[in-house]
């Protein structure tokens, strides 16, 4: 029998996504690829759902490890540098977005403080920059999605529709986003007045 461990597990999982997609992931098929018994998987995920948190984890691991802004940096820069980071990362694996979505890799946590406070920091407020990165982050799992879903598509789009470039139209509304939050942006300190948790945020980017 094949020796696996947790993180032999998890990477056999990604590479099964990326050849049958998503919705063809099973513990069966996942089982058969590292040449174990089924039952020997739930040593590792009680469930397919703990599975799945695993695997969207460890595909944001490129994006987890870009470096983190500092003092000295232009928060509009770092903020259009990180989405894009997590863009590429999510289009890194097929069914990336919708793996992604939904899911909450609480071993960010302490990168997403760092970056929140970062923003206020450089004169953002810190409501507007909460909901400034999960907009971004959610602007972003939909585009992926939207992406990953025409790759699908086998069949050419009429003739008299538009073909969409996905990476500038990602361009397009993250710069509405970026230039939106500049306009609320000052250098006077305010006290938060409620909004998304940095948990909650971490689902994002």
């Amino acid at each position: 029998m094949t020796k696996v461990n947790r993180e032999i597990v998890v990477s056999a999982a990604l590479d099964l996504l990326d050849e049958v997609g998503l919705d063809t992931v099973s513990t069966r098929r996942l089982a058969k690829r590292l040449g174990v018994e089924q039952p020997s998987l739930y040593w590792y995920f009680r469930t397919k759902k703990d599975l799945l948190a695993a695997m969207a984890e460890a595909a944001m691991a490129p994006h987890a490890a870009a470096p983190l802004p500092t003092p000295g940096d232009d928060w509009r820069d770092w903020f259009l540098d990180n989405t894009r980071s997590f863009r590429r990362t999510l289009l890194m694996r097929r069914d990336g977005a919708r793996l992604h979505a939904g899911s909450t890799p609480t071993g960010d946590l302490d990168r997403i403080r760092h970056k929140m406070g970062f923003l206020a920091a450089s004169g953002v407020p810190e409501r507007d920059a909460q909901m400034a990165m999960l907009t971004a982050g959610r602007f972003t799992v939909g585009s992926v999605l939207e992406e990953q879903a025409d790759a699908g598509v086998g069949s050419a789009p009429p003739a008299d529709m538009p073909v969409i470039d996905h990476e500038s139209a990602f361009e397009a509304g993250l710069a509405l986003i970026v230039d939106g939050l500049a306009r609320r942006t000052t250098t006077d300190d305010r006290s938060p007045t409620g909004g998304p948790s940095t948990r909650a945020i971490a689902s994002g980017q």
